[in-house]
């Protein structure tokens, strides 16, 4: 085994390692950006796929365990703040903490309440990325 043969293997490991990247380069990394979708163009996207539908349309449902764990986070670590401290930059980070830890906790609800452990989440919001480009190509042409 030359070195050669070696620089390729380890490439490739590293390849494997880094290959979330690709979700980027797809998403982010065009020359010409995708139009923006609406809720009924995901909706459509649901209905259509069997199989990753179902799992985009708990991602979109656990939004809302994150959103309210950020409401009340903030509300909670905010008022506590204001009550003790009333020091306003003291308010401010505890709030935007409180905001935080809420998001983070409520998306941890939601992970176990529609069980998205089992589910391939970048590959269910990838999916709808070819398909949404598929569609959006198929009304160019």
């Amino acid at each position: 085994m030359g070195i050669g043969e070696h620089f390729d293997g380890v490439k490739q490991h590293w390849a494997r390692n880094f290959a979330f990247l690709d979700y980027f380069k797809k998403v982010y990394g065009r020359a010409e950006p995708l139009p923006k979708w609406s809720d009924a163009d995901v909706e459509e996207f649901i209905a259509s796929d069997p199989v990753y539908g179902p799992q985009l349309k708990a991602l979109r449902e656990s939004r809302k365990f994150a959103l309210a764990g950020a409401l009340a986070g903030a509300a909670h670590l905010g008022g506590v703040a204001f009550k003790y401290s009333k020091a306003p930059h003291g308010v401010v980070l505890a709030t935007g903490f409180g905001a935080i830890t809420g998001a983070v906790l409520g998306s941890e609800v939601a992970e176990h309440w529609y069980q998205l452990y089992k589910m391939d989440k970048q590959g269910a919001n990838l999916r709808f990325i070819y398909w949404w480009e598929d569609k959006v190509s198929g009304q160019k042409s």
